[in-house]
């Protein structure tokens, strides 16, 4: 999909772009979560109540189709969270119970004076036309706005295009941490920390 068209971007998510976000998640990140979330039904279900649009910043195509989101963390939430509750309701108890365990391992803290990236995916046909520049560059006016002075990520090991576009964008690695037997689970070995300053 060729953009052809000027790209918005806006805070939050359209109500009628929750289902298109609930997909484009779930594409970008089926490979490293899709063996703790699968199968992909309840993951679906889980995704529909568990993203909060208030820590979204959306990228819409001219024609007003959903192209892309950057997540973001801070101390009121992430863009997908929400605790064990919409686990439960998507997997019972049990499956909620140790999902949530799993997923408390990928967590990362909110620090003073740092946004924190909390995923950014870009619709398939669209990569490569700017959307992903576009986003991070509004998770940095996002980040001065709530006052930080940096913004953080971590990329994983089996995402070097993720990687390669945080270095352009000015942000430096900083720490690997290895998954150790997790990445049997996750489907990934490392993941780096990365940080702008502003």
């Amino acid at each position: 999909m060729a953009l052809g068209s000027p790209l918005f971007i806006e805070q939050g998510l359209r109500p009628d772009h929750r289902d298109d976000a609930v997909h484009l998640f779930w594409d970008a990140f089926k490979g490293k979560l899709g063996p703790l979330l699968g199968p992909e039904a309840r993951a679906l279900d889980f995704l529909r109540t568990a993203i909060d649009p208030r820590h979204a910043i959306s990228a819409v195509s001219g024609e007003g189709d959903l192209v892309g989101i950057a997540g973001f963390k801070t101390a009121q939430g992430g863009f997908v969270g929400g605790g064990i509750g919409p686990l439960r309701q998507a997997y019972g108890l049990p499956g909620g119970l140790w999902r949530g365990a799993l997923l408390s391992v990928l967590d990362r803290p909110v620090e003073p004076a740092c946004l924190l990236m909390d995923g950014i995916f870009v619709a398939a046909a669209a990569r490569g036309q700017g959307v992903g520049t576009a986003l991070i560059g509004s998770v940095r006016q996002k980040a001065r706005e709530l006052g930080c002075t940096s913004v953080r990520l971590d990329v994983i090991d089996s995402n070097p295009r993720a990687r390669a576009l945080y270095l352009r964008q000015g942000f430096v690695a900083e720490e690997t941490s290895e998954t150790g037997l997790f990445r049997h689970v996750f489907g990934f070995r490392s993941s780096t920390r990365m940080i702008c300053m502003l």
